[in-house]
């Protein structure tokens, strides 16, 4: 018991003692020797093997080989199985030892890294390897965190030092870490190697943001938080030496920890494909249990009379034993069904389909000289079915590179916007006001600054609180020349935004905030940050000016700040309300600030309780919420800010041509409604021809409700009409809830475009599930920040954007890009094209195969049920790894129906997609057809017409090697013809490989009947000359030209007559650029009509140009509140073709989606319910619907 209770211990927590391996090595602690490799060179062949045979593919093929190894019941060689299999297994196993050695070199190259290792009181070079947990190791400049440290001491003052983390979190902005103040004197190596402090922390685990512990000292406790903790991975800057406690090393730190597997996702064309699979295995076993009963008939009526001379083999003494070894024998010959070559045939198809994003120009974005990736290989054709996409708002649809543009001061309003018709307004000079000025800072009404320099108190004390109330570091690289280092755009903006208004921020210390005040130094003390972060979206400081008045300063959410003012603020509330729902209106990001004098005894008080919170080794941060929620409370107005986050180029013109895709788009961001509202003009997400953008804003579940359903009846009797639907954080909250999540579902996807505002990262990745959940349809999702990481892990594929805000995203993305616009090429180019490459190869795959086997089940009938084989079984190993493998990866790898262009300018070419017409179990029924028919006639023909055929000297030509040749030399070329009509676009490898399998097949062949293998290898090449005088007779060659006529020739009438008589969207496209190239040959250059129409959609579509965007969206981390206060110191004409498409989209394709989404559309209300009333949005008016009054945007 007491063995268990102290493991129990362990796992709930680590202990860790300086500078006393002896006392650590007791609990077994995890080296610091890294391994991500996965072999060695005596392991790797077992273990390789094994994971390769857990493939059921592989482990069928590999059942098949023994049975091959068994005499009585193989009637081919073990090589036919074994050379395909072996060829698999070992490109797979080379693939596998390059992909893990360059794991040993990076392993060994991290591991062998020198860190200085305190040992014995002097610092010893020690290898990273070496490390173990409870030595105290020196960080110099610019080096790398060997293991996850305890920070005891630095150079720096009051035991700070900058950190780097972008290995962890993509973000290269500095952070600041700090000491414990008690150990941040022990600088000397003295005084470390005789310090003996006891770490009791959590055990290891993942999160990056959090740390708890404990450091015993001394017989005093001091709580440890991830502010006192150095992370492996990070790099230490600015900052010259550093020592630190190793806490975690190797597999146990946070960097490791992350660095799990991610989950591995399938596409639906993979899951159709196993189950098909499945099928044709049942039908191999049905094939095989049908021959074997024909061998048992026979054997009983017929090879009985056959026994005198042509007795059983040893084993078999009676005719059911005889098909019991036939059935297994029938097996291994009709096996190729299911080839083996099929899955490696996919993942070099995929490989190759990735390569072409990643080297696509088109997404090359050369500002950041960033080009398009493609982070895994088996998503590509998953990316033509996308029918839903999710998308953050800022950094993916906007920039995120914030400009401060508006704001409002007791009341009065600042800042004009430059109106493009009317005379442009003259951009202020600081430079002559304010010599530390950014020169790069731009605003344009005269009126602020005027108020600033005639002393305006409140002007004042608002860019006191802006130049006050943030995280930023400030480095002053030489006299005047300030750099801000801010966690995010809207702060770096604010505090900008101060500096050039006479209110510099210089400097801070960990207690003292240094400004520059209309040129007059001032230092503040800091006496406390209370830190932003999601639930709070706001965030506080309280500091005491030179004069000893104490102030708390606030910024937040005007949603949670404006309900913590004082009641004698209402007048100028209501009058900063209607400003906020201006600037909401103009699509810009907004904030409310507001101010609270403290007294000496409020402070006082207030400090000692948060000083409790924060000692708290447990609900510590819920006990710092309380205490701020305590003093953030009368607070007095002061105004509030307004930022412009412009639109990304080509954002509104992608989302149009998506959204004529039927693609559904759904915008998850953190904004408040009025810039939901806008944001989506903006996109062109909502137009003007939509007949209604609905709102839900209830607050309560029963409210939510009632508005879902007189949504969903509204919309279900007006099914033919374009809606929108914006609903809150707090109406979605209510809406995932798992009794009203179907309505919400049904409501939701009935609407062309859904906007949610004031999402939360938790409920982005639910909304994505809900739909995965109820939708059988494929969903994107893409963002740019941390915040949107479980969005894009959550969605079929996840896409990131490289943009302002670290590399989280794209870390955890499919595929990344630079810009949004980059979208639609990925999806309605590369993704339509790789859907329609696989599909067009799967399904020539198995036509194939059918064809090749299916001629040995035929055969069966006029054998005896012998298991004898059609086809030399040199062609049977070779025909799928050799004559057909390298035409149907060209066609899978190039292949195109029409130009990437023509894919842009008629989006409607996506939807087959969608409802994935271009392989299913329909069109594999169709392909498994053709493929029986070919191998009827590719049988039959031959053996009617050679059975009474004779050569020119007369002698027959019905013998067993002849029909062999003939008809392999048949299939070999019918399979070809047929590829050859299955291509669509030509390139140079197409021809080389069509044409060259067939070269390469008569050269084989005739090489496997020359007489030079017959003399080294007698017993295994006996047939000396056989292909070389079949194939010199007439007849063979009439006989093979029948049965490719009549092989081919119904497919040709069939295609003419589907072309002709109910053409797809792509057909009338390719005539199109046909007709366009006759008429360019004729007249010398393109008709004018095109452009003209492609003029007249777009400037259609551009005509609400004013079209409004707005909101303040709250971020998504916490700031740097606790680490500064505890000492951190910072030194289109496509639309018009489009339509053109739209008019001309088959009805089928319509027709299958009203089929697919009638089930959806079930209205979930009772007849006999009231209808509640709804806020709705018509022609950029709000108007009055069901007796609710609406307020005028």
């Amino acid at each position: 018991i007491c063995v268990c209770a102290r493991k129990r211990a362990v796992k709930e927590e680590r202990r860790v003692r300086a500078n006393d391996r002896q006392y650590n090595e007791k609990f077994q602690y995890a080296s610091n020797c890294i391994m991500t490799s996965k072999y060695n060179i005596i392991t790797f062949l077992p273990v390789n093997l094994f994971e390769q045979f857990q493939e059921v593919a592989n482990t069928y093929f590999l059942f098949l080989l023994i049975l091959q190894l068994i005499p009585q019941i193989s009637s081919l060689s073990w090589f036919t199985t074994i050379v395909p299999l072996a060829l698999v297994l070992s490109i797979t196993a080379v693939k596998d030892a390059t992909d893990d050695y360059f794991r040993h070199k990076s392993d060994n190259q991290v591991n062998n890294r020198q860190s200085q290792v305190l040992i014995r009181g002097s610092l010893q070079s020690q290898k990273w390897m070496n490390v173990r947990v409870g030595d105290i190791i020196k960080l110099e400049n610019n080096q790398f965190v060997a293991a996850d440290l305890l920070l005891l001491s630095t150079s720096e003052p009051h035991g700070l030092c900058y950190i780097e983390t972008a290995e962890l979190d993509g973000e290269t902005n500095m952070k600041v870490r700090q000491s414990v103040s008690v150990t941040s004197e022990l600088g000397d190596q003295n005084n470390l190697a005789s310090f003996d402090g006891e770490v009791v922390c959590e055990p290891p685990n993942n999160k990056l943001d959090r740390f708890c512990g404990t450091l015993h000292w001394r017989h005093k406790r001091y709580t440890l938080t991830n502010q006192n903790v150095l992370l492996r991975g990070c790099v230490l800057r600015n900052t010259e030496t550093c020592y630190g406690l190793v806490i975690f090393a190797g597999p146990d730190t946070k960097l490791m920890q992350n660095s799990g597997r991610t989950k591995f996702k399938r596409t639906s064309i993979d899951r159709l494909m196993n189950t098909l699979v499945l099928w044709i295995f049942g039908f191999l076993v049905c094939m095989g249990v049908i021959l074997a009963v024909g061998n048992a008939v026979w054997e009983s009526e017929v090879g009985s009379l056959f026994q005198s001379y042509l007795p059983w083999d040893p084993p078999v003494n009676n005719f059911l034993f005889s098909a019991f070894l036939s059935f297994w024998s029938y097996v291994i010959i009709l096996n190729t069904v299911v080839p083996i070559s099929l899955y490696v045939s996919v993942e070099v198809i995929r490989l190759g389909h990735s390569y072409f994003i990643n080297w696509d120009q088109q997404m090359f974005w050369s500002q950041c000289n960033t080009p398009a990736e493609a982070r895994t290989t088996t998503l590509n054709e998953e990316l033509g079915q996308v029918e839903y996409i999710f998308s953050d708002k800022t950094g993916t649809l906007t920039q995120n590179i914030m400009s401060f543009n508006k704001c409002s001061i007791n009341g009065q309003t600042y800042g004009e916007t430059t109106d493009p018709l009317g005379p442009q307004p003259k951009r202020l000079d600081f430079t002559r006001f304010n010599p530390l000025a950014d020169p790069d800072f731009c605003f344009y009404d005269g009126t602020l600054l005027e108020s600033v320099t005639v002393g305006n108190s409140h002007t004042h004390e608002f860019f006191r609180l802006l130049s006050l109330c943030h995280t930023v570091m400030s480095e002053e690289k030489s006299e005047g020349e300030l750099v801000y280092k801010a966690q995010s755009p809207d702060e770096g903006a604010l505090v900008t935004a101060a500096r050039n208004f006479g209110f510099v921020f210089r400097s801070r210390t960990p207690s003292t905030i240094t400004t520059t005040e209309m040129g007059r130094p001032v230092t503040y003390t800091l006496l406390a940050i209370l830190d932003f972060n999601n639930i709070r979206k706001r965030m506080s400081v309280i500091v005491r000016n030179p004069e000893g008045r104490i102030r708390l300063y606030c910024k937040g959410a005007d949603t949670v700040l404006l309900e913590r003012l004082h009641p004698c603020n209402q007048e100028l509330m209501n009058i900063t309300s209607d400003h906020l729902n201006e600037y909401g209106a103009d699509g810009l990001r907004t904030l409310a600030l507001a101010y609270r004098d403290l007294s000496e005894d409020e402070w006082e008080a207030w400090s000692e309780s948060h000083h409790c919170a924060d000692r708290a080794t447990s609900c510590r941060e819920d006990r710092l919420a309380a205490t701020y929620e305590e003093i953030e409370q009368d607070m007095m107005l002061l105004g509030a800010t307004a930022i412009e986050d412009k639109l990304q180029e080509g954002v509104p013109e992608t989302i149009a041509v998506l959204s004529l895709a039927n693609i559904k788009i759904w915008v998850l961001t953190g904004d408040k409604q009025e810039t939901a509202v806008n944001i989506g003009y903006s996109c062109k997400m909502l137009t003007d021809d939509m007949t209604e953008v609905f709102i839900i804003s209830g607050h309560t579940v029963q409210s939510v409700r009632q508005e879902l359903r007189s949504v969903f009846r509204y919309l279900m009797d007006n099914i033919s009409e374009e809606f929108a639907l914006i609903i809150n954080g707090h109406s979605l909250a209510h809406a995932l809830e798992a009794d009203m999540e179907m309505e919400f579902v049904s409501t939701a996807c009935a609407c062309k475009a859904v906007i949610c505002c004031r999402v939360t990262p938790l409920q982005k990745a639910q909304v994505v599930e809900l739909i995965k959940k109820h939708k059988r349809a494929v969903t994107l999702a893409i963002g740019d920040g941390a915040n949107d990481v479980s969005m894009i892990k959550s969605a079929h594929i996840g896409v990131g954007i490289s943009g302002q805000e670290g590399i989280q995203a794209v870390l955890a993305s499919d595929y990344s890009f630079s810009q949004f616009r980059f979208l639609q090429r990925l999806l309605l180019v590369h993704g339509r094209w790789s859907y329609l490459r696989m599909c067009r190869f799967l399904c020539y795959f198995f036509y194939k195969n059918f064809a090749f086997t299916m001629v040995h089940f035929w055969f069966g009938f006029f054998c005896g049920f012998s298991a004898q084989t059609v086809y030399d079984q040199y062609f049977i190993t070779l025909f799928n790894i050799v004559y057909t493998s390298l035409p149907v990866l060209a066609m899978g790898t190039f292949d195109q129906d029409v130009p990437d262009q023509r894919s842009l300018e008629y989006p409607k070419l996506y939807e087959p997609g969608q409802l994935n017409l271009l392989f299913n179990k329909r069109e594999f029924f169709i392909c498994i057809a053709q493929g029986i028919y070919t191998s009827v006639v590719l049988f039959f023909i031959p053996y009617a017409i050679l059975s009474d055929a004779t050569q020119s000297t007369g002698v027959p030509l019905a013998d067993y090697q002849t029909f062999a040749v003939t008809t392999a030399t048949a299939l070999v070329i019918v399979v070809s013809v047929q590829i050859a009509l299955d291509t669509g676009f030509w390139t140079v490898f197409n021809h080389v490989f069509v044409w060259g399998s067939l070269g390469f097949y008569f050269t084989i062949m005739f090489a496997l009947h020359s007489q030079t293998l017959f003399r080294i290898f007698p017993n295994q090449f006996r047939f000396v000359g056989h292909a070389q005088s079949t194939l010199l007779q007439p007849v063979v060659w009439l006989t093979i030209a029948l049965a490719t006529v009549i092989c081919i020739v119904p497919v040709l009438v069939f295609r003419f007559l589907k072309v002709d008589l109910k053409p797809q969207l792509s057909d009338m496209v390719r005539h199109t650029q046909l007709v366009r190239q006759k008429k360019k040959k004729l007249v010398g250059s393109t008709g004018g009509a095109w452009r003209g129409v492609g003029r007249i959609a777009e400037g259609r579509l551009g005509a609400r140009g004013g079209s409004r965007r707005s909101g303040y969206a709250f971020a998504h981390q916490e700031g740097f509140g606790e680490l500064i206060t505890s000492g951190k110191n910072m030194r289109l004409s496509s639309l018009a073709l489009a339509t053109f498409a739209s008019k001309h989209s088959s009805s089928w394709i319509d027709t299958l989606r009203r089929k697919k989404h009638t089930r959806a559309h079930t209205p979930p209300i009772a007849s006999g319910e009231s209808e509640y009333p709804l806020r709705q949005l018509k022609k950029q008016q709000w108007t009055v619907k069901h007796g609710l009054s609406c307020p005028q945007s």
